[in-house]
């Protein structure tokens, strides 16, 4: 894929803002058609069930994978040089932040992407939510909460001035992380066939999945070209929101993939609810849903931050380089999901919402 062109027409950080325009508008369909969701998946396994929200996590997550994957195999990306990759992870801000976005996205009735999405489909509970988390992911990055978040991030760090690449790390070969994919994908194609599942829903799983595969394609198409260093990245909402928030309020913010990423989740997400009539005002339905939403989203604003990302920066966008400190970080979110859906007595809201 030539890009030249465009860069030489319109500049590298438009360029780059755009790449995340597209990745975003792709996984903004995918998402709100698939209804793909962490916290689903965490709340229904919690309820001893591996049905469709599980089937979903798992297509999306693997399909992510192997397209990631294979790309690397086929010498298409490269993603040594990915930040994720090339600067030491923190373990102990995997696990803190980790069960702390867990326990926030049960509260708040979603993760931070799922959030997005709902919120251009007119949820104001996700708007509300949405705006917290940003603010305070803002505040762990440069605010009052950045010391906290630095000091438990330092607690323990991967070793080498790397993260942890867990192929390298296990000796294996790196064909095993698309063998890997392949098989995760079968497990849930045979749990969507229990489950019924129809295959426009697959599809559009897998799209997620492919949008995150795409984000890696265009931001190493970028970096080869570009006369400046860009960061080589994919699908994450933490930073993504609070640096999307950060442009539209201050002037001297510049353009970057970042920005560009938030509002075509928006732009894809409404479009699609907007052709299958799924459009609707939904508001609170009283003072302890509204609360428990404001703390849940509190808490996944530091801790996506802590963590180093969010159930997609995490969970699928890390998870598919291999990243040892995002996979931490994801079982963490799995074992915080459950464990505050088992807090609240299974008493939250049903896995689908």
């Amino acid at each position: 894929m030539n890009i030249v062109p465009l860069v030489e027409r319109i500049g590298e950080a438009p360029t780059a803002a755009l790449f995340g325009l597209i990745t975003g508008i792709v996984f903004g369909v995918a998402a709100q058609r698939s209804r793909f969701c962490l916290r689903a998946a965490t709340v229904e396994f919690a309820r001893g069930m591996m049905q469709d929200k599980v089937a979903v996590w798992l297509l999306t997550f693997s399909t992510a994978v192997v397209w990631v994957q294979g790309a690397i195999l086929l010498g298409l990306i490269d993603v040594t040089d990915a930040r994720i990759l090339a600067v030491p992870g923190s373990w102990s801000g995997a696990i803190i932040g980790g069960l702390m976005f867990g326990a926030g996205m049960v509260l708040a009735r979603g993760c931070s992407g799922r959030l997005l999405v709902l919120a251009a489909t007119g949820n104001l509970r996700s708007v509300v939510s949405g705006l917290i988390f940003a603010v305070v992911a803002q505040m762990s990055i440069t605010g009052w909460l950045a010391p906290l978040r630095d000091k438990l991030a330092a607690l323990w760090v991967t070793a080498g001035g790397r993260n942890m690449d867990l192929l390298a790390a296990l000796h294996l070969p790196r064909e095993a992380g698309l063998i890997f994919g392949l098989l995760t994908a079968l497990l849930a194609l045979e749990l969507s066939r229990r489950n019924q599942i129809g295959w426009t829903r697959l599809v559009f799983a897998s799209g997620v999945g492919f949008a995150v595969a795409l984000g890696w394609g265009l931001t190493y198409a970028l970096s080869q070209v570009a006369f400046e260093p860009v960061q080589i990245e994919s699908a994450t909402f933490t930073g993504p929101s609070a640096n999307t928030l950060m442009f539209f309020l201050d002037r001297s913010a510049i353009l970057e993939f970042d920005v560009g990423l938030v509002p075509g989740v928006v732009i894809g997400s409404f479009t699609a609810a907007l052709i299958m009539g799924e459009l609707k005002f939904q508001g609170f339905e009283g003072p302890s849903p509204m609360r428990n939403a404001m703390i849940g989203a509190a808490l996944m604003g530091f801790g996506g931050m802590l963590a180093g990302g969010c159930a997609i920066g995490n969970g699928v966008t890390g998870g598919s380089v291999f990243a040892g400190t995002a996979w931490l970080a994801l079982f963490c979110m799995w074992i915080g999901g459950m464990s505050m859906d088992v807090i609240l007595g299974g008493r939250g809201q049903p896995a689908h919402v």
